[in-house]
C-alpha cells in the first residue's frame, strides 16, 4: 500500500499540487497498475514516469486524484538469435485514480 504523508500534511496548502504530484513522481513504480494500463506495449518499463494532475475532489475523510500517467512500454520481439527486429520502445499513457485518506496519507490506486 502507498502512503502519502507528505501529500496528507500539505492538505489545504498551496503546496498541495506540487507536493501530490512529486510524491506520485517518487513512489515505486511497482505498486501503480502500468501493467494494466498498456495500449501499445507488451511489457511496462518500471522506471522514470511523468504525472499530470487532471482533478482533485475533496471529502471529508480522503481526496480523490485523478492523473495522466506517462511511461514506457516495450514490444518484444521473440528473442531468437536470428530475430532481425530491435526492442520496440513505446510511449504509454493511462489515467489513474489515487483516493488518499485524509487521516493516515494511505493510497488506494486504481486505473480510471
Amino acid at each position: 500500500m502507498l502512503i502519502f504523508s507528505k501529500t496528507r500534511q500539505a492538505i489545504g496548502d498551496s503546496s498541495f499540487e506540487d507536493t501530490l504530484k512529486k510524491e506520485i513522481e517518487q513512489c515505486d513504480a511497482r505498486f501503480l497498475p502500468l501493467q494494466q494500463g498498456l495500449s501499445a506495449g507488451g511489457y511496462a518499463i518500471h522506471d522514470a514516469f511523468q504525472v499530470m494532475l487532471i482533478s482533485v475532489t475533496e471529502f471529508t475523510n480522503c481526496i480523490i486524484i485523478k492523473a495522466g500517467i506517462f511511461y514506457h512500454g516495450v514490444v518484444a520481439g521473440c528473442s531468437c538469435a536470428d530475430d532481425p527486429s530491435p526492442t520496440d520502445i513505446t510511449t504509454e499513457y493511462c489515467e489513474m485514480l489515487f483516493e488518499v485518506d485524509r487521516a493516515t496519507g494511505e493510497t488506494i490506486v486504481a486505473l480510471a
